[in-house]
């Protein structure tokens, strides 16, 4: 059996006062992508003030990402539409953040070369979406996981973002993440290869 992440049994603990509350897990869910769409904002000024704020928005959008689904499962409000707002949320966040931190890096020492870079780290978040749910379509719940490890997923370490963006190191980080998603999409691809004939499972809600 896999773990529960570390982050989504925070957020599990720290939804719960909602529970009891009229606030939804698509409010949530909202209040997320807002949080992720503010950050990409900022990091697109090329301020580097305003990129410190975006590190710690965004970070905080990808941890209350967790908060939806727990409160959903808490409150039985679990629904289709949820589940699939959260996916295109999520990969809508990524898209902004990778887009703005390229254009933001624009007038620095590589120039156009970020914009490339955060233009295709941003278009394969969309892409990778699009195979996941390919791949769950074929083979059910379970498609979607990330690779993890001890508590720990592959996406958590998003949250390095915020000292990598505090340390003046974001060059490094977009060129790498490019690198990193092009990579993830391949293998999400061979993912939906291999899931071959679809079985009509049934879908998760969220």
């Amino acid at each position: 059996m896999t773990p529960i992440p570390w982050d989504q049994q925070l957020a599990r603990l720290l939804v719960k006062p909602l529970a009891r509350t009229p606030v939804s897990p698509n409010q949530i869910t909202t209040a997320s992508l807002l949080l992720a769409l503010g950050a990409g904002w900022l990091y697109a000024s090329g301020d580097r003030g305003a990129a410190n704020w975006a590190a710690g928005l965004f970070v905080l959008a990808r941890f209350i990402d967790h908060a939806d689904g727990e409160l959903a499962r808490l409150t039985g409000k679990s629904s289709r539409f949820g589940y699939y707002y959260d996916y295109v949320a999520g990969a809508l966040s990524s898209t902004v953040l990778f887009v703005g931190i390229g254009v933001g890096l624009g007038d620095g020492p590589l120039g156009t070369w970020l914009v490339t870079a955060g233009v295709t780290a941003g278009l394969c978040a969309p892409i990778a979406m699009g195979l996941a749910l390919g791949a769950e379509a074929r083979l059910g719940t379970g498609a979607r996981g990330y690779p993890g490890f001890g508590g720990f997923e592959l996406e958590d370490g998003i949250y390095l973002l915020a000292p990598i963006t505090w340390l003046g190191g974001l060059i490094p980080f977009l060129v790498l993440a490019s690198i990193g998603q092009v990579i993830f999409c391949l293998w999400m691809l061979a993912k939906f290869v291999a899931a071959g004939r679809r079985v009509d499972p049934e879908l998760p809600t969220t």
